[in-house]
């Protein structure tokens, strides 16, 4: 089986779906492919608090499905499938997914970032029995007892507080001597109760037994002390990997975010990319809102070209 599109967005976050949205006000047949629900990492935010329009904090998952619904309504097309390849061929796009292929003029990848791996012993044996990258996924589990958070940015310190909603007995490590987080979200932290914070500190070795972890092995960045201690839980933000496997000629930064031009385009003519798999300086639920739109209003501009319907 096969169909045509004009727009299709790879990706059902908050990027996608506000790509979604413009694209189908645009007058576009604008399809999403996404492998798991709409929404994105945003589904895991329990309160979302600083998104303009909202004085009051609202719920991740609320917020992802007005989104799409939102994009629904104004004529997007959703599809649940994986998407295994992206080719160009003339002046369209090929795209092969699990469920068929689909022809689009214009493409937008919105597949975003992959949580980062600390790569110590005991981390993927315990993935799962203790070990997580989601505070408010599995940090119920874990209510009074005491949890380990890794990290030092923004998500880091987000996910920090939310534990110490349930405990009294957050570490929270880092290895420099000071957060990268904005000052007013490390600010949280710092002046939390329930939250120790060690400066130069890592995570050595994750210990535990057959069922959970029990255990974990630090070292000072600054001096030669190494220590184990007991713990719960370890909680890991430490950065993220961009999925852009089905873009390898796409231009890329240093560290393998695509990079784009003002309009989100690619150094693919059609293809635009948006939300966190980009090279952006600041990645947040509203960064991503605004390029989801950008690259929709340039696909447009695009599609319109291509058709000689360019307005002068």
């Amino acid at each position: 089986m096969s169909m045509e599109k004009d727009f299709v967005i790879i990706g059902g976050g908050i990027a996608g779906l506000s790509a979604a949205q413009y694209g189908a006000r645009s007058n576009l047949e604008t399809l999403v492919i996404e492998e798991m629900a709409p929404g994105g990492q945003a589904l895991l935010i329990s309160d979302l608090e600083n998104y303009p329009g909202f004085p009051e904090p609202v719920n991740g998952f609320q917020f992802s499905m007005d989104m799409h619904k939102q994009a629904q309504k104004f004529g997007a097309e959703f599809m649940t499938a994986s998407v295994r390849s992206i080719k160009k061929e003339g002046k369209s796009f090929i795209i092969e997914t699990s469920k068929e292929i689909i022809t689009a003029k214009a493409v937008v990848l919105a597949t975003g970032a992959k949580h980062r791996h600390l790569e110590v012993p005991g981390e993927e044996e315990f993935g799962g029995r203790g070990v997580s990258y989601c505070a408010t996924c599995d940090g119920p589990f874990f209510k009074n007892k005491k949890m380990l958070v890794v990290g030092g940015g923004d998500a880091a310190c987000d996910e920090a507080n939310y534990l110490a909603n349930l405990t009294d007995q957050v570490v929270m490590i880092h290895r420099r001597d000071r957060f990268r987080a904005q000052k007013a979200v490390a600010d949280r932290v710092m002046n939390n109760p329930n939250i120790e914070v060690r400066f130069n500190t890592i995570v050595k070795e994750i210990k535990g037994n057959e069922t959970k972890l029990d255990k974990v092995v630090l070292a000072k960045t600054d001096s030669d002390m190494v220590l184990e201690e007991d713990f719960d839980a370890v909680f890991i933000f430490v950065g993220s990997i961009p999925q852009t496997q089905l873009v390898p000629d796409a231009k890329k930064d240093e560290t393998g975010y695509i990079q784009t031009d003002i309009n989100m385009e690619s150094s693919i003519k059609g293809l635009y990319a948006v939300g966190d798999v980009r090279d952006t300086p600041f990645r947040q639920l509203i960064t991503a809102a605004s390029d989801g739109a950008i690259a929709a209003h340039s696909a447009s501009n695009y599609i319109d070209d291509l058709k000689g319907e360019a307005y002068i």
